[in-house]
Parts: C-alpha cells; structure tokens; sequence
C-alpha cells in the first residue's frame, strides 16, 4: 500500500478537471490528478466533437435534397457508404482526442495516477486498493455517464447509448432513439439523413431544451415533417425479437402502433459520476440525488474544503461550462479558505439540428409572463433566410416589461448559432433592447430577423410605458 501526501487532488481528467489542474499550478502549488478511465474528454470522445463530424456528413448528403427548389438538378442521386462514414467519424474523433491526450502526457507523471477513487474520510482518499492520498483540498470532476431507462435494460446488446454509435463500424439499417433532447435530436436527425430508418420517441411534446410554447410547436411542425417523430407517446412497450426490437406505443389519438428496428439508443439523460466516491464520508451536504450541495459562483460544497465542477455538478453540461467551473475550483481550491467568485458567463445552449435550436440567458420557463414582454419574429419570410431557402423557424426574445433589459431567448432557426452568441454577449453586457437597437444591423442578413424580433418588443415596451403614464 503506498501512502501520498499532497496539498490539492483532483479526482477527473475531463474538461473540467485538467482545468482545474492548471489553476492550481498556476497558483504554484501542489496537485495530484486521478483517473479510473481513460483520458479524455467526453465532448473529444463522445460526445460533441464525434457528433458533430456525423452531423457534418449528414448536411453534406441533405444538400442534394435542396437543389431542385434552386432549379438544379444533379446527374445522379448520392448514395451513403455506412462504413466511410464512420471510418472518416472516428478518424477524425481520435485525432481531437490526440490532442488532449498530448496535454495530458504533458503533466509530470508525478502529479497523476491512474485508479478508481472514494473518501474514506474527509481528507483521505482510497484508489483502488492500491493507494491512500491525504490532501488538504479536493476538486470531484467526475463527469457523467448516460442513463438507460429500466424498461430498456431487457433489450441486451440491442439497446445503447450515445457513446456507442462512435463505435459502430457501419450504419444500421434503422434505429429508434428514446429522448428528442440535444443528444437525440443531433442524432436522430443526422442518421436520418444518412439514410437510416429513425423513429424518435419523446413525452408531453418535449423537444431539445425549449420551455417556450410557441418555440416548441414550431419546432415539433418543422422535424416532425422531416422524420419519424413522436414526440408524445404512451403505454410504451419493448420486445427483443431476434436481433431486432418490436415497439409498441399509444399515440394521443389512441392509436396502438408499432414499429421494429435494428438498434434503440438511449439518450435520456446523464447522470453525474458521483455514486461511487462515497461521499458520505466527507461530511458534505448532499442533495436528494446524492449530488453535493454547492454554490454554482464559487464551485465550494458547503463551507469545506471540497469543490465540485463540470457535469459531475449535473448544473450546465456544456464543455464551455466545464472549462470555467474546473478554472474557479482550481482557483479557489489554491486559495482556501479565501473563496472568490467566478465568471459565470450568460447561460447560452445550441442544438446543432437544421434548423438549429438555441437558448440564452433566461428561458421562457424561468421567468414570470406578468413582468416580460416578448418580441418575435417568424423566418418563413425573413428576407436572406428566404434567398437561402433557409426560412424556417421561429426567435422568441424576452425583455424586462419596465426597464426593457433583454432576460433571455429561445430559438429555432438559420444560423441560430451565431444569432445565440450575438444574444448572449449583449446579454452578459446588460443591454437593454433600446440599447441593442442602437447597433448596426447590415443588409441583407439574417441578424435582420433578429433586430425585428427587437423591435416588437420595443413596441410593446413603449406601449406599456404609454400606459402606465395614461393611468
């Protein structure tokens, strides 16, 4: 048994973990990083990187589907070869895991160890069997894992995950995705595109992270008629069949319908990698899912000596979120017990669907309808969009009714992406829409969509001004 002594640990080597580690050593001062898996980030491994190079491929092939609205026509219908696509997805996978691997090779070999870690006491860790770490400070950056619902578990090697398709060494013939979430959705879409039979299955109309009702139809009209989707199905039923899966599903209608696939992949939700570190002998508060109890400004659990970051927090499970979490645990963890808070920059999501889905600071469900006023605008006749045949969608803005300060906006549209940064900086500037309007706006662009969504809410910010000074 070997016996270590150090000042910081730090139990994960994802994004925010190895950030973490360099905040400490920037801060001059010991720190042990531990890992039980491999190195490597989920989003270079499984996550947005992999899925975004299918997605890649699949635009690639959907954008021969978009020639004749143009008045093009091509010589010949593409066909999809299942094995160069995915030979090119995980050629390209291992080469951004390369890279953070190189940053890992980089740490000394002293300052990592490769095993499973728990608490055995509040300042003591167990890996493996193999060694004990005292430690004054500890960062848990854990990451999470995905879940498969109970139901499914019976299906054997005929369910998987999200993590799995980076696997597959060629396409299936069909598959049914259970969760029209981000992960879904991405996914769903993509292999539809690249030919694959998809039916994708959700609840209560549920789509990607959108709260706001009028975002939401929007978005189920325009995949629903892309796809196979069911985004509100009952008294679900699954039956192995060989090497295939029998479906059997109520629709609102109170149809009973059925489908059978080759393969169902579970993308219900991660669940943080926390369970196993036996928490309970830390003595930190923990929440009703066994998740420390932590302030999301400064990652501290409680008032200890232990930090929390990254999707291990099962807060914002967003690389970029991630990277600043791990930097103020480290940071703070160096300085203890001084605690500062971080830069938590304006929460802002993108679903990289076509049209792409967004959200930015507040969403529609976390704010009161009594003390907002909402500016939208519809792409169907956005002027670039349209040029593009691109115009399809809708951008719901939300604004404080009194002061017009811009809360938040979902979104499904063209370029959503972009549109969500522009929102999101002039979010975290603390603009107001008047102040937003005051901006140059080029034409013609599809950002002119958004100053219109601006200006229907400066109207009815004005008009709520007018009446309050009539009354």
């Amino acid at each position: 048994m070997r016996n270590i002594t150090v000042d910081n640990v730090i139990i994960g080597t994802g994004t925010a973990g190895l950030a973490a580690y360099r905040a400490i050593k920037a801060n001059h001062q010991q720190a042990l990083i531990i890992e039980g898996g491999s190195y490597g980030t989920t989003c270079a491994r499984v996550g947005c990187m992999p899925s975004k190079l299918l997605i890649a491929a699949a635009e690639a092939m959907h954008s021969h589907a978009r020639l004749a609205p143009f008045g093009l026509q091509s010589s010949h219908e593409p066909t999809v070869n299942g094995k160069a696509v995915m030979e090119r997805v995980k050629s390209e996978r291992d080469r951004f895991v390369g890279f953070v691997l190189e940053g890992v090779d980089a740490i000394p070999e002293k300052d990592k160890i490769k095993g499973f870690a728990r608490f055995v006491s509040p300042n003591q860790l167990m890996i493996d069997e193999h060694t004990k770490v005292t430690f004054n400070k500890a960062v848990i950056a854990t990451g999470s894992s995905p879940v498969i619902l109970p139901f499914l578990k019976e299906l054997g090697d005929r369910v998987i995950v999200n993590d799995d398709v980076f696997s597959w060494n060629d396409l299936p013939q069909s598959v049914a995705i259970f969760g029209p979430g981000v992960i879904g959705l991405e996914l769903g879409q993509a292999l539809h595109r690249l030919k694959v039979n998809v039916h994708l299955f959700g609840r209560d109309n549920l789509i990607g992270p959108i709260s706001d009702p009028v975002v939401r139809q929007e978005a189920l009209s325009i995949i629903g008629q892309e796809m196979n989707l069911y985004a509100d199905t009952k008294e679900v039923s699954v039956k192995r069949i060989g090497n295939q899966v029998e479906i059997r599903f109520v629709t609102p209608d109170g149809q009973t319908k059925s489908v059978v696939v080759d393969y169902v992949i579970a993308a219900t939700g991660r669940s943080p990698n926390v369970k196993s570190l036996n928490l309970q002998a830390t003595h930190i508060e923990l929440d009703q899912r066994g998740i420390p109890v932590f302030d999301r400004n400064t990652m501290q659990c409680g008032e200890s000596h232990i930090f929390i970051a990254g999707d291990a927090n099962h807060d914002v499970p967003l690389l970029h979120e991630a990277a600043d979490e791990g930097k103020i645990a480290g940071t703070n963890a160096a300085s203890f017990p001084k605690i500062h808070q971080g830069l938590r920059r304006s929460p802002m999501g993108v679903v990289f669907s076509d049209p792409q889905i967004a959200t930015i600071g507040s969403r529609y469900s976390d704010l009161n309808p009594q003390q907002v006023v909402i500016g939208q605008v519809n792409f169907n006749n956005q002027g670039r969009s349209r040029v593009m045949l691109k115009n399809k969608g809708m951008l719901r803005i939300y604004a404080d009714r009194e002061s017009g300060l811009l809360l938040g906006a979902e979104m499904i549209g063209p370029d959503a992406e972009h549109l969500a940064h522009l929102l999101a900086w002039v979010h975290q500037l603390g603009l107001t829409v008047s102040q937003i309007l005051e901006l140059p706006f080029y034409h013609p662009v599809i950002e002119e969509g958004l100053r219109t969504a601006l200006r229907d809410a400066q109207e009815k910010i004005e008009s709520n001004l007018m009446q309050q000074v009539a009354a």
